[in-house]
């Protein structure tokens, strides 16, 4: 039983110690960080300025030292009053501080936590009001540095409910009532380390350049300025001239370098480098420097002068035409709305023209009859003479068929007549038939 608990318990230590390996691994490299990169051109002649700032490198002098490193946990109480308490604190000189009279020899932390890197708490006699979420805060006012480890306790009066888990966001321990429980927090980084004597040589900023196709470790020095106010400028006396570091870096944050004349044999790699051994800070920054040909200033033209053989007393005419051209797209688009709305109106009119003549053509082809009373009387007595000539006609001519018709029959009566021997006159006979 007791291995398997040992077991649990190294499982869960594995994340907590690969984390603070890494951490103190990286802070106990020699070689930088790389946080900013930038590219920067400017014309030969001028000046640049390339800018590093970093507020971590402001220099506090605080003479409270002892009081810089604080540890304390605190206590996070489910039910019923859901309130935070403060357990014990320590500061890096040793002192620890107890709140509550209750937990007076019962918890505990080592006295050599700030050497060690060890800030576990010890918890003796293990009771139900012990149970809660603990946090574990470590704070170093100087480095700006605040890490927290939480762990949530749980009691049980089964021995058999014994364990230790992860939950995905805090280690759980369920622990025997009675019995003694150490809650684990452990921070090993340098940071924790004790101060140095020579506090002011801690900080130190300096300025690289890499020639193109130079290597980074080949980089050649510029300026070293530490936090006493020494500051080393290397190479030639034009190139120390040429660049500068504030005398105030370090009360200001500001380490830019300026950089005047900037030549093309300035082009490079530029590097600011922020090393602070006892906080473990070590930040680069890079800047890419390329110089582009000079800018041409632009000379007034030559003026010709006046010759002999022209009249002086004349004025001459201005020759210059000044081309106003508007910087905004609109000063262009409103004339030409102007003009498209012209020819709209134009086209608009055109149109109505062709309507109305077409409209004029068509009544000349169609008149609309327009008629006097003369005109209907006199039209009314041709009709009238008209419908007389047309049945006097009719009538003439049924006569005539009638007449015609009575030639037939008399022929006829004629031939059959000729068939005996009978004279008929035919002129008498005709004659009759007419009264």
């Amino acid at each position: 039983m007791k291995t398997q608990k040992d077991i649990i318990l190294f499982l869960i230590h594995i994340p907590v110690a690969f984390l603070f390996t890494a951490v103190f691994a990286q802070s106990d490299s020699s070689s930088s960080v790389v946080v900013a990169g930038y590219n920067i051109s400017a014309p030969a002649g001028s000046s640049v300025l390339l800018q590093c700032v970093s507020g971590r490198m402001v220099w506090t002098r605080d003479r409270v030292r002892d009081r810089q490193r604080v540890l304390h946990w605190d206590l996070y109480r489910a039910g019923p009053d859901y309130a935070m308490e403060r357990v014990v604190d320590m500061f890096s000189a040793g002192d620890q501080r107890v709140y509550n009279s209750y937990n007076l020899g019962r918890v505990s932390l080592s006295q050599k936590a700030f050497k060690d890197g060890n800030f576990s708490l010890v918890i003796k006699d293990v009771t139900m009001n012990d149970r809660g979420l603990y946090s574990c805060n470590l704070h170093h006012l100087y480095c700006h540095l605040y890490e927290t480890i939480r762990i949530q306790l749980n009691v049980t009066k089964s021995r058999r409910k014994e364990q230790r888990f992860w939950d995905g966001q805090k280690a759980v321990y369920v622990v025997l009532l009675g019995s003694t429980v150490v809650l684990p927090c452990i921070n090993r980084r340098n940071v924790w380390t004790d101060w140095s004597n020579e506090e002011e040589d801690q900080q130190v900023v300096h300025w690289d350049r890499q020639s193109p196709g130079i290597r980074h470790d080949r980089a050649d020095r510029l300026v070293d300025l530490y936090a006493s106010g020494e500051q080393r400028s290397y190479g030639p006396l034009f190139l120390q001239r040429k660049m500068n570091i504030s005398n105030q870096a370090f009360a200001e944050g500001d380490f830019s370098l300026t950089i005047s004349d900037l030549q093309p044999t300035d082009q490079g790699k530029y590097s600011c480098h922020l090393h602070h051994h006892y906080c473990g800070l070590h930040e680069r920054r890079e800047f890419q420097v390329m110089v582009e040909p000079p800018v041409i200033q632009p000379t007034l033209p030559a003026k010709a002068l006046p010759s002999a053989d022209k009249d002086t007393t004349k004025a001459e005419s201005p020759r210059i035409i000044n081309v106003i051209l508007p910087d905004q797209r609109h000063h262009f688009l409103m004339p030409l709305g102007y003009v498209l709305t012209s020819f709209l109106l134009l086209a608009f009119i055109i149109l109505i023209i062709i309507l109305i003549t077409r409209r004029r053509r068509t009544k000349g082809h169609y008149p609309t009859p327009q008629f006097d009373l003369s005109e209907r009387s006199s039209r009314s007595q041709s009709s009238s003479e008209e419908f007389e000539m047309d049945v006097s006609e009719v009538s003439v001519c049924s006569q005539q068929e009638k007449r015609f018709d009575y030639k037939n029959n008399l022929l006829k009566e004629k031939i059959h007549l000729n068939s005996q021997p009978k004279v008929i006159d035919l002129d008498k006979e005709m004659q009759k038939f007419s009264k």
